[in-house]
């Protein structure tokens, strides 16, 4: 038997008024997903556990199945994992954004989506500007960078520790720190990282300031009037977590394809491979949905589950574009779910049955351009799977339905197991 996931990152949202009162999933035209939804089942799963922040570390993590408040231990690490990073698990990692301030409030948590290039030029000229061996700081894709703090391992210069080489180094267990796509329109101040060692980030955001500010990178985006990368932004910290991997807790080989390194770095802790998709980005305008889907069915033959993540929606809402949104959540259905459905029909007596899986990790705002911790919905279809009300597939009828998950982390069971 087969698996699918679908996740078309952040595409739930309420009705906007630019959409007739519509959402953009009733906006869209999906008439792949409305099949699903016709075959199949619609519900909604709590992927955002009470007390956490509703993010797509926290609510990935929970849609494939492992409970947040057993195994979350911060954002940054899943991300250092897809990017190869040595972690001990003393370390503590932060994300560090490039992002875009503009008289002192929170214009844009991607700095205009900067390119990978120009990011590395800015983060190669601050890395000179960091004076603690305990520091290290490693570029990403696009706005997104790593920082570890190894300050904690044994034998490391412990640096501002009360124990130099001991390694008892910073501790940033009580330090409180907000993401900047959490924010936008306000304050960067306001929400400058506090508590314990606070001092130490804010000097960087501080430097980065001062060094950008004239950063022949950022005089060349203004002349093509795009947002300069004004500061880095820390954010998400943690340390390495120790998971179990999902073949040895469901038996199943998994594959995933995405061009984040957040959903990558959760593959690789759970034992998954990540499948490079060339012309794969986190946008719409630039995205290759059709290479997404045809790799996925590639991947079919190889793996037990493969999921597919598709990051535009999320990106679209945060620019508070509800049309780029709408347009990413046709491209995923013509693209990336038609597509694989009808291969798994097709081939449905030779895989000995298929499930498919379509779901957003989390409700992003297009009019708030915030994440949001409402349940989003879901399809579920395939083998053993029975409709009970035939509806296309949006909010309003999924919330409805008779399926509602309240820990996110079961509904991967369900997917697997329910009906067998």
């Amino acid at each position: 038997m087969k698996y699918v996931i679908i996740i078309p990152d952040g595409a739930a949202d309420h009705p906007l008024e630019e959409l007739e009162g519509k959402t953009p999933f009733d906006a869209a035209h999906i008439p792949n997903m409305d099949k699903l939804a016709m075959i199949g089942k619609q519900g909604t799963v709590a992927t955002t556990p009470e007390g956490f922040p509703c993010g797509s570390d926290v609510c990935s993590m929970s849609l494939l199945g492992y409970s947040p408040v057993k195994y979350h231990k911060g954002r940054a690490p899943l991300e250092a994992a897809a990017l190869g990073i040595e972690l001990d698990e003393a370390d503590w990692v932060f994300r560090i954004n490039f992002v875009t301030v503009v008289e002192g409030l929170m214009q844009d948590h991607s700095a205009g989506a900067i390119s990978s290039k120009e990011g590395q030029q800015l983060l190669t000229d601050f890395v000179k500007l960091i004076d603690d061996p305990d520091i290290k700081v490693y570029p990403g894709v696009s706005y997104r960078n790593i920082l570890v703090d190894q300050s904690n391992r044994l034998g490391s210069s412990a640096l501002g520790s009360s124990d130099p080489g001991s390694g008892k180094g910073r501790d940033w267990s009580k330090l409180k720190t907000t993401p900047p796509h959490d924010i936008p329109g306000e304050s960067k101040d306001k929400y400058r990282p506090t508590g314990p060692n606070a001092a130490l980030l804010n000097d960087l955001i501080d430097k980065s300031e001062a060094l950008f500010a004239g950063h022949e990178v950022n005089l060349t985006r203004r002349d093509l009037g795009e947002a300069p990368a004004t500061h880095i932004w820390p954010w998400g910290q943690g340390q390495k977590p120790i998971v179990p991997t999902f073949e040895s807790r469901f038996g199943l080989k998994g594959a995933m394809i995405t061009a984040v390194d957040l959903l990558a770095g959760i593959a690789s802790f759970i034992g998954w491979d990540r499948l490079d998709v060339p012309g794969q980005t986190s946008y719409h305008h630039d995205q290759d949905y059709a290479a997404a889907g045809e790799r996925a069915i590639k991947a079919i033959d190889d793996y037990d589950v493969v999921c597919v993540h598709v990051e535009a929606p999320d990106e679209a809402s945060h620019q508070a574009d509800s049309q780029t949104k709408v347009a990413a959540i046709e491209a995923i259905d013509k693209h990336i779910v038609g597509p694989i459905h009808k291969v798994l029909e097709e081939r449905n007596s030779e895989f000995g049955g298929y499930r498919i899986l379509v779901l957003p990790d989390h409700y992003t705002s297009v009019a708030t351009r915030k994440h949001d911790p409402t349940p989003p919905p879901f399809i579920m279809a395939g083998k053993h799977i029975s409709n009970v009300v035939s509806k296309p597939f949006n909010e309003h009828n999924a919330q409805h339905a008779d399926l509602h998950i309240k820990h996110g982390h079961e509904l991967m069971e369900f997917f697997l197991h329910s009906g067998k």
